[in-house]
């Protein structure tokens, strides 16, 4: 029996194609499709300036770093989201801090972000950044969040390693693209093989703002200033030297080869077929859950749309006496690959240990977790593939 994974990549002969070329070139790291994808994936995402990246992990830290994060700072972020997002603070020095979802869109609540940092001030803590989660794909409602941030201080980052090609109306009536950082300091992706294009491994940290965009640079690549006022200027020779270069700061060797890159700049080409489809697959869930009142779809929104990078149902297993872990391993056993998107990320022990969390800290996430289940979603999905995953996980919860 085959499995049906709840996701995986879409690679085609052209994707070969292009990485072969650069292995038969004389770039196979730092080359010339380097900046050929970050100046496409700007122009995708309709920012001024993209900074790509060896993981979305490298990318949130450099975010994190070039956003003023270090020892003494805050952040906010929502506990539902990998490991990463909060990871990237603690990198700093910083601390993060949660606040918890609403239930209805599974992002963060930005009714309880304003309780959150009014709380935080009554202990002496004034954040200094919030990362957002556009969970899923669908996006957080950057307008109003915005309104929020600039309230207090805060930059924002939008986390948006779920979400590139995702997209939503604000209050005058124009579409944003997701990574466009209409209202937001920067927003990062992912191009692991599971979310919306892949280089295998790899992300960008996208922004309007040029002193951040020079900063990430340095950041990507040892606090190597290359662009500055001393370019080339080696000062015991006392003219440019075409070897020389400083480091200001410390940085990192997060960068992306050429290799990923090329496979990047095809996969792109292709991403507005790959939503597409990842659209009218959940379309087709939706049709096929719609008359199961057990099964609760992921949200839909006027005014936004999704990238569905993941497909996740909620199910009340403890009203339907169904133990979760069993029911998952049943699934398996009919070769439907199933996951959770996400554990919270408060539970986590060394997150209990350090930051003295615990269960009951925040009960909408908690809850969320407790049904949430990460159906298969991805563009090479069949659609008969989908529907016996549909009418198997429906039978199992009809009694």
């Amino acid at each position: 029996m085959k499995t049906i994974s709840y996701g995986r990549q879409s690679l085609n002969e052209s994707d070969t194609d292009s990485v072969v070329r650069v292995l038969e070139s004389d770039f196979l790291t730092q080359g010339p499709r380097v900046g050929l994808f970050e100046e496409a994936l700007a122009a995708y995402c309709g920012a001024k300036f993209a900074v790509v990246t060896s993981s979305g992990t490298a990318a949130l830290h450099i975010a994190s770093l070039a956003a003023g994060l270090g020892p003494g700072k805050a952040a906010l972020t929502v506990p539902n989201t990998f490991l990463a997002t909060p990871n990237s603070v603690i990198y700093t020095g910083a601390t993060p801090y949660f606040t918890d979802i609403d239930p209805d869109t599974r992002n963060i609540s930005l009714e309880a972000v304003q309780q959150t940092i009014e709380d935080l001030y009554t202990e002496g803590v004034r954040p200094k950044v919030i990362l957002p989660v556009h969970f899923a794909g669908l996006p957080v409602d950057m307008e109003l969040l915005r309104e929020i941030s600039d309230c207090h201080g805060l930059k924002v980052i939008e986390d948006a390693c779920h979400a590139l090609g995702a997209e939503y109306l604000d209050a005058e009536g124009t579409w944003h693209r997701v990574g466009d950082c209409a209202f937001s300091d920067m927003s990062v992706f992912s191009f692991h093989p599971l979310k919306s294009i892949t280089t295998g491994e790899g992300g960008a940290v996208t922004t309007n703002d040029p002193a951040l965009y020079e900063s990430l640079k340095r950041l990507v690549s040892h606090g190597v200033d290359k662009g500055g006022p001393f370019t080339n200027m080696d000062p015991s020779l006392g003219a440019a030297q075409p070897w020389y270069h400083e480091m200001t700061e410390l940085g990192f060797n997060y960068r992306m080869t050429d290799i990923q890159a090329a496979l990047g700049l095809n996969q792109l080409k292709r991403l507005d077929d790959f939503v597409d489809k990842r659209r009218r697959l959940a379309a087709l869930y939706d049709d096929l859950f719609e008359s199961i009142p057990e099964i609760k779809g992921p949200p839909r929104m006027d005014g936004f749309k999704s990238s569905h990078h993941l497909y996740v149902i909620e199910i009340d297993f403890e009203a339907l006496s169904i133990d979760k872990g069993l029911w998952f391993r049943e699934m398996a056993d009919k070769g439907i690959g199933l996951q959770v998107h996400y554990i919270p990320v408060h539970l986590q022990p060394y997150y209990r240990k350090r930051y003295a969390t615990a269960p009951g800290d925040f009960p909408a996430s908690e809850a969320y977790y407790r049904r949430a289940v990460t159906l298969p979603l991805y563009p090479d999905l069949s659609e008969e593939d989908l529907r016996y995953v549909a009418e198997t996980v429906a039978a199992s919860l009809v009694k």
